[in-house]
């Protein structure tokens, strides 16, 4: 376990880059105003430049634009030449990143900011895919759900870790403020040294490669000497799944039927987590906190920040105990209450000043109920949720939706909160309430189960057609799950 544990701690340095990277843009919003106006000519006696608030929308935006479209390399990046490799390949471009926006005083800092952060973006969307998929494939059974919860730990710890290193006193200021934004490349630079003691995904190096006696070496590596037989044997079960399923692409696991089922709940627990409303709830805790009379808003949006990272905790101690569905269900009912009283809270707020306090405890709630569930656990389910064979092309599009719908709410919600005024959060709350059901119908349980097993709840759930054949069973026609099998094959081949 312990060989493990170092394992992880390497891999989840990049979702700490990412988190970081995430909430490393707000604090020092009006300084780095300042040096983009100051760059395009404008000075501090006049109307703020036209051109200054283009310029930082673009460089909060394209971090999730270049997120959008690396996702869809995390299957080609994760089989090139392997989890652990492809990982350290990535770094190259954490690094740039990390320089450009250091450098940003030494030539145009919009420009040199607005690079930097489209890089960043570009290699966070393959890290936030890379990194869940390797845990996935490294963690034992009993401990898989912990392990995966990892990663939105150690994202969570990031965005408070900007945070703090935000404050004015520290490098939120108009001198630092250069190297708040490229720290976010350090992590890259520590993972690539532990990278290279750390062992391929067994998983990878026998259902991918073939290479059975690497595959128990990495197994001894990551759980000590005993005897492998157990983890082989379900490997090499998973090997003649993923044989019969042959290779699958983006474009065959959309059109597949066989997958549809697994792919619409992995997908949808995605939307859910970033179509909750959380991204805009941080967008709009600091005008709350303000309207409540809280002199220093950046502090109480740390608090928030601790918060979130607390409860995370509470989630990895959890999800392998009370289950994903059941603390996704649980995580997504109280952030529904929450919403509306949020909702409530800023509707009474000039009536009843004490709603404040209503308004900023249903912040707080939100928070705690999201990293319950909702905000862990759809990174890891979508490795739980498909065999080998599908896997890359189900997480980089899972992942591709989840850096969408970011991308989506983090340009629409100042626009929706214009039109809905205090009621924006009903709209969440509306869609919090549809996510709840879906997880109550769709969802299975996934806790403690093998990836054999998950696949087996998904093909009872399908409908036969007449004239279907099980496999295993005796008599049939022919068509069905064996035909299905067989145009999958040729698809792929195609």
């Amino acid at each position: 376990m312990q060989g493990q544990q170092t394992t992880v701690f390497s891999a989840v340095l990049g979702s700490l880059q990412y988190g970081y990277s995430l909430g490393v843009i707000n604090a020092p919003q009006k300084v780095i105003e300042q040096h983009y106006g100051r760059s395009l000519g404008w000075t501090e006696k006049q109307e703020v430049h036209p051109s200054v608030v283009m310029y930082w929308s673009l460089s909060v935006s394209i971090f999730s634009i270049g997120g959008v479209v690396s996702s869809f390399l995390v299957g080609f990046v994760g089989d090139l030449r392997g989890r652990v490799k492809g990982m350290l390949m990535v770094n190259v471009l954490a690094v740039i990143a990390g320089l450009l926006m250091v450098l940003a005083k030494m030539w145009k800092p919009h420009v040199m900011v607005i690079a930097g952060r489209c890089v960043m973006g570009f290699y966070c969307g393959l890290s936030s895919g890379l990194v869940p998929m390797y845990i996935g494939e490294i963690a034992p059974m009993a401990y898989r759900g912990s392990l995966g919860t990892l990663h939105q730990l150690a994202i969570v710890t990031g965005i408070l870790l900007s945070q703090v290193l935000g404050l004015e006193f520290l490098l939120g200021n108009d001198y630092y403020w250069p190297l708040l934004l490229g720290l976010s490349g350090a992590p890259a630079v520590l993972q690539s040294l532990l990278l290279p003691l750390c062992p391929e995904s067994p998983r990878y190096l026998y259902i991918k490669r073939g290479m059975v006696e690497e595959a128990k070496n990495s197994l001894r590596r990551l759980k000590g000497e005993y005897d492998p037989s157990a983890d082989l044997e379900e490997m090499r079960r998973e090997k003649e799944e993923v044989e019969k399923e042959a290779q699958v692409s983006i474009a065959v696991l959309v059109r597949s039927s066989l997958y549809r089922q697994q792919l619409f709940v992995a997908l949808m627990m995605h939307l859910s987590q970033q179509l909750s409303g959380i991204n805009a709830i941080f967008y709009y805790s600091t005008a709350i906190f303000e309207k409540a009379g809280v002199t220093q808003p950046v502090y109480a949006t740390i608090g928030v920040g601790v918060l979130n990272t607390v409860f995370t905790m509470v989630s990895v101690a959890l999800v392998d105990r009370a289950g994903r569905r059941t603390l996704t269900l649980i995580g997504l009912g109280g952030m529904c209450i929450c919403a509306v009283a949020m909702t409530v809270g800023l509707v009474y707020l000039r009536v009843y000043s004490w709603m404040s306090y209503v308004s900023m405890s249903a912040i707080f709630l939100f928070v705690c109920f999201f990293e319950i569930g909702p905000g862990p656990i759809p990174w890891f389910i979508v490795a739980e949720l498909f065999s080998q064979g599908p896997r890359p092309a189900a997480i980089a599009l899972a992942g591709c939706t989840n850096w969408t719908s970011n991308f989506i709410i983090g340009m629409t919600f100042p626009y929706i909160e214009a039109l809905c005024g205090s009621y924006v959060f009903i709209l969440f709350a509306v869609l919090l309430f549809g996510f709840t059901v879906f997880t109550y119908l769709r969802v299975p349980e996934t806790k403690g189960k093998t990836f054999e097993e998950i696949a087996a709840v998904f093909k009872k759930g399908r409908k036969q057609t007449p004239g279907t054949r099980k496999t295993g069973t005796g008599t049939g026609t022919g068509t069905g799950t064996s035909t299905e099998l067989e145009q999958l094959k040729s698809d792929s081949q195609a």
